[in-house]
């Protein structure tokens, strides 16, 4: 267990996670993507009171558990390891979105908010490690 944790820098990890889902509000939001991706997946969209939190709460831990990873292979120097895997996850979602025939605006702005998130992880692991 202590290899993953042993050299993780927590701030960057906790940092990774939080402006990773701050990103995604804006990147669903009516401001960038959000209508068209909501039209395309057949959901609609509301209003902040009507946000699904246990969706939310899912989406943070997974973010977390995300940056975690990325923490993880910044401290034993394979961050092309987490890259690979993020590439991998990004590529299975969009073939399942494929097997669910969700449009392609939808699968492409799932998969730029995977490798957003996957570069905002990698930069603030960067960014706290170098201060």
């Amino acid at each position: 267990m202590s290899e993953l944790t042993t050299g993780v820098s927590w701030l960057a990890v906790i940092i990774g996670a939080v402006v990773s889902f701050l990103a995604g509000w804006l990147w669903y939001s009516p401001i960038l993507f959000g209508p068209k991706w909501a039209k395309g997946v057949g959901v609609e969209m509301g209003t902040a009171n009507d946000m699904p939190f246990a969706a939310m709460a899912a989406q943070f831990l997974g973010l977390l558990l995300m940056s975690w990873f990325v923490g993880v292979t910044a401290a034993t120097n394979a961050l092309s390891t987490v890259i690979l895997a993020t590439l991998a996850f990004t590529v299975l979602a969009y073939s399942g979105g494929l097997f669910t025939r969700k449009p392609a605006y939808a699968r492409n702005v799932d998969a730029g908010y995977w490798i957003i998130a996957l570069v905002i992880m990698t930069l603030s692991q960067g960014l706290i490690r170098s201060l």
